[in-house]
């Protein structure tokens, strides 16, 4: 049994190589992975440009009476100048007109019986953007591996790039496995269960932006395990199998991998909940067994496979974390392993949940974080800072 550190560490090791790459369209770059730089193809701003609804003077006028030349509204240009005592009234985002280097509130200034225009403040600030301020021409704006997020599709957008190169996405293969298992749509009969692994480790794929195939059920013998366990990894890069890694006489799963030549980095994990997890390789494909219990499935897949697939895209992954301070004090039995706790974060502080352990998949539905509790430590006292990963 080897530490989650050690685990990880062999799992981010293992990958060698990376995904080809496609152009795509913009519409669907969401939670895809940058494989080119993008830098700025102009300024941005890419003129000077009002901050506010208001009139665009020279400073220096400031205390004085102005005359106002035109209405600039946001994608007009200017026409005219702004001279000695001059102003044009403009729209937010608009063009500043030649001449003027102050933008002053519309609340801020009062309109004279003589047509012109005067400020009825003591000072103001400049109220405008100059050009360039926020990018530059050939600025670099996003750096290869960026996992793509909605601000970043923005900027994408912004310097002209609607067909942005990124990695393919990895084919993810996703297997359950045992005799008691049947499909949702069926009513279990005595001593079976509903398969739910499998559509949450399918969920967890696409909420990457992946596309698994799905496998379905192997059955209790070697022959049905082996048969479906070899398919899926020739059609895919990543094979997630739930159920068949413990010491049951039915758990064949690691004798699979090795007569199909897998090479079997490890086989326990020293993690609560997801203990009996394997992870093999076989020439450029990774395969993971994962524990049949849910919640030990869930947390395997997050804490360990996440990484590998979005490595495999050239992407760094490194999920956010917060720290918060424990709303009441919790205790653990046993402390021998990193424990991951799903909690809920209210009020800026973490509750435990009813929690039954790893077979309450229930529990998941009332968290919305985890923390992880060191090896050793039994007790979180309340006000204690814990590390929190976002669900």
């Amino acid at each position: 049994m080897i530490a989650f550190e050690d685990a990880l560490k062999i799992v981010q090791d293992a990958v060698y190589y990376e995904m080809s790459t496609e152009r795509i369209s913009i519409h669907n770059s969401l939670n895809r992975v940058l494989a080119k730089d993008i830098v700025s193809d102009l300024n941005m701003p890419p003129f000077p440009k009002s901050a506010m609804d208001g009139y665009a003077i020279c400073y220096e006028d400031l205390k004085n009476e102005w005359e106002v030349l035109e209405v600039i509204a946001a994608g007009q240009q200017p026409e005219k100048p702004i001279g000695k005592n001059q102003c044009s009234k403009i729209m937010t985002g608009a063009m500043m007109p030649e001449g003027a280097d102050c933008v002053i509130k519309v609340e801020e200034t009062e309109e004279l019986k003589n047509a012109k225009v005067r400020f009825t403040e003591k000072d103001t600030k400049r109220n405008f953007v100059p050009m360039g301020d926020d990018v530059k021409v050939n600025d670099l704006v996003l750096k290869k591996g960026t996992l793509l997020n909605a601000q970043h599709i923005a900027v994408a957008a912004a310097v002209g790039y609607d067909s942005p190169r990124v990695y393919k996405k990895v084919r993810v293969g996703v297997i359950s496995t045992g005799d008691e298992l049947v499909e949702p749509h069926l009513v279990p009969g005595p001593s079976q269960i509903r398969n739910s692994n499998a559509y949450q480790l399918v969920a967890q794929l696409q909420k990457m932006n992946v596309s698994p195939l799905y496998f379905g059920i192997a059955r209790d013998t070697e022959e049905s395990t082996t048969k479906v366990i070899t398919k899926a990894i020739d059609e895919c890069d990543v094979v997630l199998l739930s159920g068949g890694v413990s010491m049951g006489d039915f758990d064949f799963i690691p004798k699979i991998f090795d007569d199909l030549g897998v090479e079997i980095k490890f086989k326990e994990i020293s993690v609560q909940p997801g203990k009996p997890s394997v992870f093999g390789v076989l020439k450029n494909k990774f395969i993971f067994g994962l524990p049949g219990n849910p919640v030990s499935s869930y947390n395997i897949f997050e804490i360990l496979a996440k990484p590998l697939i979005y490595k495999m895209m050239g992407c760094d992954y490194k999920p956010a974390e917060i720290r918060l301070p424990m709303a009441k004090e919790y205790n653990r039995k046993r402390s021998g392993r990193k424990s991951f706790l799903p909690v809920k974060i209210e009020d800026g502080k973490i509750w435990p949940i009813e929690y039954h352990g790893s077979a309450h998949i229930f529990a998941l539905t009332e968290a919305n974080a985890w923390i992880s509790i060191p090896v050793g430590v039994s007790t979180l006292n309340e006000g204690e800072i814990v590390d929190v990963r976002q669900i």
